[in-house]
């Protein structure tokens, strides 16, 4: 029997050549395990690694071997202790050959173990989301512009003079200019070689060689060493230079409606959405908002545990996000993001109010808006103002209602689903 098995060395002696490769042709199977970690593990854990199983049957090796081909005849033997109909019970797992236990399914191998780095994990669990509205920013990355070397260039500044790229072009020209002098002067030096050596060296061919070769000596040593044609000048472009940081706000409802349970949907909603944030930018900042009727800046400690509570002002959280916007990320260097969490329950005079601010002056401000509401019930009245600024910004503001933590999964791709050109 022949068979054919590609055994060239990778991590762990597994047959595909190398990893990636490994990845990308058991990306079904794999896509498929990951989601199933992800349903059973916490979202703090979500930044680390995974071992996901995959079925053997799923990664056999491809084997060739011969046929029996030809025409078979078999004699099978008889038997004294059953006939035609009758029935027996299945022989319950024993040891085997190889000492193992035997399956009631017949299935003799387990689950091919792989271990996902973090990295990895993340790229496929990310895999059918991206950031919204990326077009218009260039994959979410304001364009800044650095100049950078381009070559060289005829003209210029003394400043930016390229001493050895100058020289290389005057030498260069020298030769190339003098290259027909210095042929016939060759040629000359030649002949009067050969005159001389007859003993013409006197004669009035010679003289006329000699002064034949002194003109074009001195038509040689006329060129000049440099000219301004041979300058050259080290040139300078400007490109885009993609900026790689953004600024996240974190809006969080504290009165006494947000209970802890809410609190701690909210918390993981946050630090998935700046998991995702870290996929695209090198630098994020996060500022902490909370609000009951007053807002305030605080650290992350502060914005989950403290105890300070009240009534709903929602427009102080978003005066003081545009404050802080005004005073510190003004610059087109920064993204902005913004994520805010509440139950909905506001005081009815104020949602009017937060509509207005968000629709001229925030939304011009940031890249995204996501908004959701941790609430069981019907909608409260804030959803519905913000209903209208989705209805004026569908690209960049989106909104859902969250009722538990099972719900933070799926609400979050939802949000930040790949739009459909």
């Amino acid at each position: 029997m022949l068979q054919i098995i590609d055994r060239r060395n990778d991590s762990k002696n597994k047959s595909a050549v190398n990893r990636n490769r490994f990845i990308r042709r058991f990306k079904g199977q794999i896509r498929k395990a990951v989601q199933e970690a992800i349903a059973r593990r916490r979202i703090a854990d979500i930044d680390n690694g995974e071992k996901v199983g995959i079925p053997a049957k799923d990664i056999s090796e491809p084997q060739f071997r011969h046929g029996q081909g030809g025409r078979w005849s078999i004699v099978q033997p008889g038997n004294d202790r059953f006939v035609t109909g009758d029935e027996f019970d299945r022989p319950s797992g024993g040891a085997g050959d190889g000492g193992s236990s035997a399956s009631p399914d017949g299935e003799g191998l387990d689950d091919f173990v792989f271990t996902l780095s973090r990295e990895e994990f993340l790229d496929i669990f990310f895999d059918d989301l991206a950031l919204p509205h990326l077009v218009k920013t260039q994959l979410a990355r304001i364009s800044e512009y650095k100049r950078v070397r381009a070559g060289f260039t005829s003209t210029g500044v003394p400043t930016n003079i390229n001493v050895v790229r100058s020289l290389r072009g005057a030498t260069g020209r020298r030769i190339a200019a003098g290259a027909p002098y210095v042929k016939t002067l060759r040629a000359l030096r030649a002949e009067l070689e050969q005159l001389e050596s007859s003993g013409a060296g006197e004669s009035k061919r010679a003289e006329e060689i000699r002064r034949e070769i002194a003109r074009l000596l001195r038509r040689i040593e006329g060129l000049p060493f440099i000219d301004t044609f041979d300058l050259r000048y080290n040139n300078r472009i400007r490109i885009p230079a993609p900026s790689t940081q953004a600024v996240m706000f974190c809006i969080m409802d504290v009165s006494g409606s947000m209970d802890d349970e809410k609190k701690q949907i909210a918390k993981r909603f946050f630090m998935l959405l700046y998991l995702f944030l870290t996929r695209t930018y090198e630098h994020i900042e996060i500022v902490f908002i909370r609000h009951h009727t007053q807002a305030m800046e605080v650290g992350e400690d502060d914005f989950f545990h403290s105890r300070e509570t009240g009534g709903t002002v929602v427009s102080s959280a978003l005066e003081l996000m545009q404050q802080i916007v005004r005073e510190r990320y003004a610059s087109n260097a920064w993204n902005i993001y913004c994520a805010q969490a509440s139950d909905g329950d506001n005081w009815e005079a104020d949602s009017p109010k937060c509509r207005d601010l968000l629709d001229s002056t925030i939304m011009p401000l940031v890249q995204y808006y996501a908004y959701i509401e941790i609430s069981e019930g019907d909608p409260q009245n804030l959803w519905r103002e913000y209903a209208q600024v989705r209805a004026n910004h569908p690209q960049c503001f989106a909104m859902q209602q969250i009722g538990g933590m099972a719900d933070i999964y799926p609400v979050f791709r939802e949000l930040f689903r790949k739009k459909l050109a």
